[in-house]
Order: C-alpha cells, then sequence, then structure tokens
C-alpha cells in the first residue's frame, strides 16, 4: 500500500482577500491586497480586534488578534474595511465545492482551510508538488485569490508546511524533513503551542521545536499537562490521524459561545462546555439521531482558534457523554492562553434507531439506558416549562448558550 500524503490548503488572508475580491468587482480601484489594511472586528461585539491583515500591513508589525485601535497607532494611513461573515461563508462554499470536484476525501477545519487526502488521485499527477502547485493556480484562476498548500506524510507536518512563506506557494515538510526545516523554528511556530505554552517552554529553556522534541515528555507534562505531550508528539511530527470526510447528510450539530469575558480558569471553561453539551444534546434527540465523533473548539483572545476531535466507542446523544468527551478534548487542547470562545460538535450522525454493534467495553448498556429516560424527562420539562425551568446546579450563574 503506498504511503499516504496529505495536503493542507489554506486561503492567504482569507478575509481580507474574499473583502478585497468583492471591493474590485464592485468597482473599486484599490486591492486591499497591496496596500496596508486589514478586516477590523466589531467593538461592540468584543470583537474589536484585526480579524485579518495585508502583507504591506504585516511589514508595519501588525498582528491578527490584536486591537484595532493599536493597529492604526502603527500605521495611521491603514485602511480598514469592515468584515461580512456571509460573504465569507459564500467563498468558503465555493472553494470546498471545488475542492472535493478534485478530490472527494476532503476534510474542512475551518472557513478557510481543509485537508485533502492526496493518495486517491495520485496516479493523476507526476508528484505530490506537482499535483499542489495545479490545484493551487486552478483555485486563482477560478476565484481570483490565492492559498498556500502543504504537503506531507503527516497530517501535522502538512498543517505547519501551509504556514510557511506566503502567499501562493507549496511547501513540503516531510518527516524526513524534520531536523532541517522544523527543528531550527522557535517554538512559538510549532501547531498549538499559543503564547503561553511558548512562554512556559522559554522559562525552561527551551526556545526551538528541536529542543522541545529533545526534551523529556515528563517534564513537560509536569509544566503543561497532557498538553505538553501533545507538543512534544507534534515536535516530532508524531500524528497518526487521517482525514475525516463528513458525508452532506451527516454535517453534525453544534453550539459555540462567545464569552462575556475571557475565561483562564478550567473548570469555568468544563462548565460552559456542559450547557453547551446540553443544547447539543437536546437538538441530536429532537432529531432522533446520535453521533460518533465529538468536537470541542477554542478561539483564544488572540483570534486564534485550534480543535480537536474525537471517536467515541459507541454513537450517543447524551448530555454527559458529549460533555466527558468534550473536556478531555479541551483538556488536549488548551495551553492556558485566555479563551473568548467554546464550541461543542457533534459528527458522523446516524437515526437513533440503527442498530449499535455493542463491544466490551459498554459494560455501562443499564446506566446509559437510565442517562436517556433523565435526558429526556429533562428535554419534556424544558419543552413544557421554557429552556430555565430545570438546571444543573453547576451551570447555575455561568455564561448562557
Amino acid at each position: 500500500m503506498p504511503e499516504r500524503i496529505f495536503f493542507h490548503i489554506d486561503v492567504n488572508s482569507a478575509f481580507l482577500s474574499w473583502t478585497a475580491l468583492d471591493l474590485l468587482r464592485a468597482g473599486e480601484t484599490t486591492d486591499l491586497r497591496l496596500i496596508p489594511s486589514i478586516i477590523g472586528g466589531d467593538t461592540a461585539k468584543r470583537h474589536g480586534v484585526v480579524l485579518a491583515k495585508s502583507i504591506p500591513a504585516k511589514a508595519f508589525g501588525i498582528r491578527t488578534g490584536e486591537p484595532v485601535v493599536n493597529a492604526l497607532r502603527k500605521c495611521p494611513h491603514l485602511v480598514n474595511a469592515a468584515p461580512d461573515h456571509n460573504r465569507y461563508r459564500a467563498y468558503s462554499r465555493q472553494l470546498m465545492t471545488y475542492l472535493a470536484g478534485i478530490c472527494p476525501d476532503i476534510e474542512q477545519v475551518s472557513i478557510d482551510e481543509c485537508y485533502m487526502d492526496y493518495t486517491p488521485i495520485a496516479a493523476k499527477y507526476a508528484s505530490p508538488e506537482e499535483a499542489a502547485t495545479r490545484i493551487k493556480d486552478a483555485v486563482y484562476d477560478q476565484f481570483g485569490f490565492t492559498v498556500n498548500i502543504g504537503i506531507s506524510d503527516r497530517k501535522v507536518l502538512a498543517k505547519m508546511a501551509s504556514d510557511f512563506e506566503k502567499p501562493n506557494l507549496v511547501h513540503t515538510l516531510y518527516a524526513r524533513e524534520i531536523p532541517e526545516k522544523l527543528w531550527p523554528l522557535p517554538v512559538s511556530e510549532l501547531f498549538l503551542c499559543g503564547h503561553s505554552s511558548a512562554e512556559t517552554l522559554r522559562k525552561l529553556g527551551i526556545r526551538t521545536i528541536g529542543e522541545l522534541a529533545a526534551t523529556d515528555p515528563s517534564i513537560l507534562e509536569a509544566h503543561l499537562k497532557t498538553h505538553g505531550r501533545l507538543l512534544h508528539r507534534y515536535a516530532n511530527g508524531i500524528d497518526d490521524s487521517v482525514v475525516i470526510t463528513t458525508q452532506s447528510k451527516a454535517k453534525g450539530v453544534g453550539n459555540s459561545i462567545t464569552l462575556a469575558q475571557d475565561v483562564t480558569d478550567r473548570s469555568e471553561a468544563c462548565r460552559v462546555l456542559l450547557s453547551l453539551s446540553e443544547s447539543v444534546g437536546k437538538r441530536l434527540r429532537a432529531a432522533h439521531s446520535v453521533g460518533l465523533c465529538v468536537c470541542t473548539e477554542i478561539k483564544y483572545s488572540s483570534f486564534q482558534t485550534v480543535s480537536h476531535q474525537m471517536l467515541l466507542n459507541s454513537p450517543t446523544a447524551s448530555d454527559e457523554v458529549i460533555h466527558q468527551s468534550a473536556c478531555v478534548l479541551f483538556d488536549e487542547l488548551w495551553d492556558h492562553s485566555p479563551i473568548r470562545l467554546l464550541g461543542v460538535r457533534v459528527t458522523k450522525l446516524s437515526d437513533e434507531a440503527t442498530p449499535v454493534q455493542l463491544s466490551i467495553f459498554d459494560y455501562e448498556a443499564p446506566r446509559s439506558e437510565k442517562q436517556k429516560a433523565l435526558d429526556a424527562a429533562l428535554d419534556s420539562i424544558r419543552s413544557r416549562y421554557g429552556k430555565d425551568a430545570i438546571k444543573r446546579g453547576s451551570l447555575l450563574d455561568s455564561p448562557k448558550s
């Protein structure tokens, strides 16, 4: 069996590129991508930050996620355009539909990026590099915006490769290239290594990804918990995940919340995840569906978004199972930076009446039936008297989803 190869396809400055295209098509003569410009959020909704920046704006030291007022201080003649999220979703759908036509094995991980499993289409091209170059050029010809494509035999390395020099480029980062291309980089460049984690590593004398890769993982876990071991795995290119395709008839059920104040406490974050899990569970049960995959999303105050997913032993619509899984994923993801948004999603849906093959691990089946009865009773009460008619004690005074 041939070695599996992954592409990570990422739109360059997506929000800014898509806004620039709309303005040019409306008759604007200046391309936002060629001047110092940003897409600035809505201050009233706690999004008064830089959502995207042009390459000329980056030269002024402007960073994604910083307050717009700070960016304007750095560059007084900076052009600030308002976001249009409906248009961004439309561009995203068009791009993903187009890419799925090239290879159906794609996994969309955000509005502007996806993984593609190159292996099924390998026979059509001379090499992965040729295929990626043809795809990025075709995207530009078809839509007028550019993408970077990272290529690797590991998903996490493909993601990091796409973040190398931009725009409109193809980069490789195969496992064999780790010592040369990955290890010399600062730890802050490692996927999922946020500011807080990078600072903790700096205090430990770990400044490069290579130094992180050579560190005893037990030391990292002592300071960063399970996230430390995850970073150690990624620094060594260890990632056995595959592209998880999503069928159109089973897209999933999810909910997220932008928090009134940034959360820095795990217990508070888990309370929010419980509220979100209850919302998702209720919607699944209302649709008579169950899901096999749980995903947790974190958006930091820096506006960096990370997510992780896990497969369950059996499909579920249980609030408790969803919440427990979401918290496990949260612990793997969180780098202790302030959290702006949390989300929970359940995918790989099937009808609740579909027969399920039980495994030797399903010894809690009687308890599962009791949980189903409890969930159904709670749904009935809330449906009749309102969603706030009955609450878990742990959710009192917590943010509403």
